[in-house]
């Protein structure tokens, strides 16, 4: 069977430049063209315009231009890596949910006392740190102590102390600093820990999602890789 751009585009919703331009950035490999120059595509195009959609959803756009890319161009080690990728980094967000919940599992019940601050020193000892290992997480930008005019010493609000009891769990299942930071950015977004458990159930939603998301392109990938690659019969002028 022969399609035109438009029979493509149709099929799914989009524009017949859209086509075009899917073909001409290498997501569908090359149209075969008539006496006249009109572009004619396949059975193979269509399973290649529908494996690079369905890709969409769960890499992204750069993602899956790549590896429609890599296979069009005869690489499929290459294309199979990109898709490993995706679900390696799928995985690290499970991992990352994980450690969030189970931190916010060991923080203490009660909240963290209306004090003044706390500075660094009895900080330290009651995380079992030293001052200096706290110098190096404010350097990686997990808090910032405001300083006491008068002395400049650190003085650590009791939702810094919170966040650091936080990233101290983290640190024990093995997060480094920089994920450890992600995560504090997420409970400050939602305000407090307790706070942050509805994002916790959206953001395990998105995960599922992601994941059905990434089956189904990998489900159409593998149809579009098992296609026999055949040229297409003569078409009627495209319009």
């Amino acid at each position: 069977m022969s399609f035109r751009p438009i029979d493509l585009a149709r099929e799914h919703g989009l524009s017949t430049q859209a086509v075009r331009n899917y073909e001409r950035a290498g997501v569908l490999p090359p149209a075969d063209r008539s006496a006249h120059g009109y572009r004619r595509y396949g059975e193979r195009h269509a399973a290649a315009l529908r494996a690079f959609l369905a890709l969409l959803p769960g890499h992204g756009h750069p993602a899956a231009t790549a590896i429609m890319q890599a296979v069009n161009a005869g690489d499929l080690p290459a294309a199979l890596r990109l898709v490993d990728d995706g679900h390696a980094r799928l995985a690290e967000d499970r991992h990352t949910l994980d450690a969030v919940r189970t931190a916010l599992d060991h923080l203490p019940a009660d909240d963290p006392p209306a004090v003044p601050g706390t500075h660094i020193g009895p900080l330290a000892h009651r995380l079992g740190l030293r001052p200096a290992t706290l110098r190096a997480w404010e350097r990686a930008g997990l808090v910032s102590p405001p300083r006491d005019a008068r002395t400049g010493y650190r003085v650590y609000p009791p939702a810094q102390v919170r966040e650091l009891l936080l990233a101290e769990q983290l640190r024990r299942g093995g997060h480094g600093l920089a994920r450890t930071a992600e995560i504090l950015h997420h409970l400050r977004s939602a305000g407090s820990p307790e706070a942050v458990r509805p994002t916790l159930a959206a953001w395990q939603s998105r995960l599922t999602a992601r994941g059905r998301a990434l089956l189904t392109g990998a489900a159409a990938l593998h149809a579009y890789l098992d296609h026999p690659a055949q040229p297409p019969p003569p078409l009627q002028p495209e319009t």
